[in-house]
């Protein structure tokens, strides 16, 4: 049976931008060189961002520059550091590859804590304010979106049964608490760009690679994987930012229409994530409902309780605690917050 996650209904295509400094007085024109997604993201990209900025671009009081990330040779864990020294005005952020340079980032999106799609927006919301101000203290830059890429699964080579059979594998990650939540099971963790994965399971550098069920596709992995492991481990979620000081150009209308304009890109990327990956699951595994991505076969895992069980424990005893001292070092209120916001959202508590 295809698993299925909850919908939304909000109408992708729709008008991004419309309405942004309509009706105002003419102003001077602000250029913003943004750098988007990686470009293999094909849905997020082609479908919702670029045109997005295509459309802000066309307005008379700004002008786009935009690019993905991979076509100008920007690194995922960059971007935080380009977003505060002003080389890029706005830029996509993957949270967990970024965070290493500010762990408080990560506890956005802790592998092991949300056990589903709206958990992890009830937590997004939580800590938003709090995320915003430390953005703003540490990078310089004023938070415009918050969204996930979807339920980031495993796609394996391999027979498996349970996450017991991962024990001695190697699994690509890309943030520093799903590493620890993989070590937990067992398994080897290995860091990689996404552009990087495809030829390492197709090698054998890894056994395994964790992404979103439609990115997972979209980068044709289910063409060198055979096993399809549905149990979320995190969602990946991203962000878009902007440099504070260009922030600060626009004045407080143009402010309040930007603002209105990045939610309403913000409301489709959760759209993507919630029925697209649904969509990619029944196409990575050759079952009825697929329509929207290329259709495989690779063999469905069934996720019995013992192992979500095991997954908790694990966020519990090795993910939660790591992740509280590193990012204490940095931040002396970080438990404190977090406990607050995505702790009371989760149901989850780090002792002090």
């Amino acid at each position: 049976m295809p698993i299925k996650f909850p919908l939304k209904h909000l109408a992708l295509g729709v008008s991004l931008a419309g309405g942004l400094f309509a009706g105002g007085l003419a102003q001077a024109e602000t250029p913003l060189r943004v750098v988007g997604n990686f470009s293999g993201n094909k849905l997020h990209v082609d479908e919702v961002e670029r045109p997005f900025f295509e459309e802000l671009g066309a307005r008379d009081d700004v002008s786009v520059v935009y690019n993905t990330m991979d076509a100008i040779g920007v690194e995922a864990a960059d971007a935080l550091r380009n977003i505060r020294s002003g080389a890029f005005d706005v830029m996509s952020v993957q949270i967990g590859m970024a965070s290493r340079d500010e762990p408080f980032l990560e506890g956005i999106d802790l592998a092991g804590v949300s056990p589903d799609l709206d958990a992890q927006r009830e937590a997004v919301d939580a800590v938003r304010e709090a995320f915003d101000a430390r953005l703003q203290e540490r990078f310089n830059a004023k938070l415009m979106t918050l969204w996930p890429f979807g339920p980031q699964m495993m796609f394996c080579n391999g027979d498996i049964d349970d996450v017991g059979d991962l024990s001695g594998k190697k699994v690509r990650v890309f943030t520093p608490s799903m590493s620890r939540l993989v070590e937990g099971l067992g398994a080897a963790p290995v860091t990689l760009q996404f552009s990087e994965v495809y030829l390492a399971l197709q090698r054998g550098v890894t056994d395994c690679g964790v992404t979103a069920p439609s990115a997972g596709n979209n980068g044709k992995w289910p063409e060198v994987t055979d096993t399809f492991v549905p149990l979320p481990l995190s969602y990946s979620v991203q962000g878009h930012f902007m440099n504070l000081d260009t922030w600060n150009r626009f004045d407080e209308a143009q402010q309040r229409e930007l603002t209105e304009a990045f939610g309403r890109l913000e409301e489709q990327m959760w759209e993507l994530a919630y029925e697209v990956n649904d969509d990619a699951i029944a196409c990575n595994t050759g079952q009825e409902g697929c329509s929207r991505h290329e259709a495989y076969d690779m063999a469905l895992v069934e996720i019995d309780p013992a192992s979500r069980e095991r997954v908790a424990a694990i966020t519990q005893e090795a993910v939660l605690p790591v992740w509280a001292e590193t990012c204490s070092e940095q931040y002396t209120s970080c438990v404190e917050v977090w406990n607050d916001t995505v702790g009371d959202a989760a149901g989850m508590t780090i002792s002090q």
